[in-house]
């Protein structure tokens, strides 16, 4: 069975987002082995300083670093990164998957960002959109794009 360990910068503060993520969750345990490891977030003052909010991104990166799984294929969410449709996301677990791959692991920074040293590691810089979106609905997001990307792997009736 395949592993997905998704790793995110904060706690989801909201309900409906609890909710949502757990919906995802649930569903996508019919696929795969799913973990979400949640990582404190840093607390900055109201106007962090540039070099505050460097020393936060690394801080973070470090102990991001530390909880990736061992030979997963690392996909980090990036506003620079590639944009993938749906389809185009599905064909690429697929591919790394039938490669001999099993485990899969994609990053949620926090809200100043993602560490480069993180994105270095990564084999996959994905971006969601060209818009900005809360890093805690970003989570729910993704849940559902690697539900409907196994989906589409599996020729579920889900995606349309």
């Amino acid at each position: 069975m395949v592993n997905v360990t998704l790793i995110c910068v904060g706690k989801l503060k909201e309900k409906y987002l609890r909710d949502g993520c757990a919906e995802y969750i649930k569903r996508l345990q019919t696929f795969c082995k799913i973990n979400v490891i949640e990582i404190d977030e840093v607390r900055l003052p109201d106007n962090p300083s540039a070099a505050q909010i460097s020393a936060c991104i690394e801080n973070e990166g470090k102990r991001i670093t530390a909880k990736l799984p061992s030979g997963a294929h690392l996909i980090t969410m990036c506003i620079e990164g590639k944009p993938l449709d749906s389809v185009e996301l599905s064909q690429t677990i697929h591919k790394v998957g039938v490669s001999g791959v099993s485990s899969f692991a994609f990053v949620i920074g926090g809200s100043y960002g993602l560490c480069e040293k993180v994105k270095e590691q990564s084999h996959l810089r994905l971006s969601m959109s060209k818009m900005t979106f809360p890093h805690q609905f970003a989570r729910m997001m993704l849940l559902e794009q690697i539900y409907r990307a196994f989906h589409i792997i599996n020729n579920g009736k889900y995606h349309k």
